[in-house]
């Protein structure tokens, strides 16, 4: 990966964090201190950053007749690994927000789709495209 991102946000509890991501995503963890640790999602360093006093502010636009909260962030999987992703948050019994579904059927931007919030309420999107041609297409 030529740029990876970096993010850093806000949790109200590092443990937490630590099942939610480390445990339940599967994100490897890297360096960690008493305020903050970072975690390897698909390459990308996320930085849950401690605070106590975390209160979600989720707005919801509509998209495609859902309710997509706003902010979120994620990563764009391949097919197989997001279906295999959706298999093993159902069966660890997650709570979607939005469950695994196809977005924008027979149209250009087809892709799939799944929404989860992280115990402090962030939001995550995770996506994949039949045809990865298709992530900016218009």
């Amino acid at each position: 990966m030529d740029n990876p991102f970096h993010y850093a946000f806000a949790v109200h509890d590092l443990d937490a964090a630590r099942s939610f991501y480390g445990g339940l995503l599967g994100c490897p963890e890297g360096r960690s201190d008493a305020t903050w640790v970072d975690f390897n999602l698909c390459g990308h360093q996320i930085v849950a950053h401690l605070d106590p006093r975390r209160m979600p502010a989720v707005i919801r636009n509509a998209v495609d007749g859902e309710d997509v909260p706003v902010p979120h962030f994620g990563v764009v999987l391949s097919m197989p690994a997001w279906q295999e992703l959706a298999a093993r948050l159902r069966a660890a019994g997650c709570r979607f927000v939005i469950e695994p579904c196809i977005r924008f059927r027979g149209q250009t931007g087809e892709q799939a789709t799944m929404f989860l919030l992280d115990p402090s309420g962030n939001a995550l999107e995770f996506k994949a495209f039949a045809d990865p041609r298709n992530l900016f297409a218009r």
